[in-house]
């Protein structure tokens, strides 16, 4: 009787060990179950952000290459404004220097006076012409100006042109039909050492007007205003 008490005690005791393992076999399975869902869903969300992330990661890179493709283009531009700006600025600068040149814009500058005078002692009146200043005196010393470099010239204030003619008339000479009387000054813009050098050259044009018995007198002037044709013709 107590065999068999005994062996019901053993029979107990493994049914409990065995329950008690296929409890916790149960309990580990589901838990492991529980963790590789949780981490199948986790895995599952960083996959859709790597998604997510290469996308954004392309799109910056096609947003950057735009970029600079109009950066490049706005660079272009403006670089062809600039040479356009260039042109315009120096198609300006050439527009007034030839208004300078054809005496329709009024100068300023620095420069020298030329004045010419009739000789101061004449010997007879029937040689008194050859004391005196003719347009032929006048066209030399503005020759000589203009291959000198003079950017405007004025005769007796009156502004000379590329169309403008001189002419003798008695004791007079005519400039764009404006009578002026002796003494001739002549005003000429440009470099004064320049100027009055060529003047000035020995056997030049100096020297040829004074053996016609002109008087010659050259001044170099800091600024000389000179009118446009158009304001002279009418004072």
């Amino acid at each position: 009787m107590a065999k068999r008490k005994g062996n019901r005690v053993i029979l107990a005791f493994i049914c409990f060990i065995l329950g008690f393992m296929l409890s916790f076999s149960y309990q580990y399975t589901k838990t492991k179950t529980a963790k590789r869902n949780i981490t199948d869903r986790q895995w599952q969300k960083e996959y859709e952000y790597r998604k997510q992330l290469i996308q954004i990661q392309k799109e910056n890179r096609r947003l950057k290459n735009e970029l600079v493709q109009k950066q490049n283009k706005v660079a272009e531009m403006e670089k062809t404004l600039a040479d356009e700006r260039t042109a315009y600025t120096d198609l300006a600068k050439q527009a007034e220097m030839l208004r300078m040149y054809v005496g329709e814009s009024k100068v300023k500058g620095q420069g020298i006076e030329i004045t010419l005078s009739d000789a101061s002692y004449i010997p007879s009146e029937q040689s008194a012409t050859d004391y005196m200043v003719h347009e032929q005196h006048v066209f030399k010393v503005i020759h000589e100006l203009l291959i000198s470099g003079a950017e405007a010239i004025a005769i007796n204030g009156q502004r000379i042109s590329h169309r403008s003619y001189i002419v003798c008339n008695g004791p007079v000479i005519e400039v764009d039909g404006t009578q002026h009387a002796a003494p001739f000054v002549i005003s000429a813009i440009g470099n004064p050492t320049v100027l009055a050098s060529a003047l000035n050259i020995p056997g030049g044009v100096k020297d040829l007007l004074v053996q016609d018995n002109i008087i010659v007198k050259i001044a170099s002037k800091d600024e000389i205003v000179l009118d446009p044709v158009f304001h002279a013709n009418h004072k």
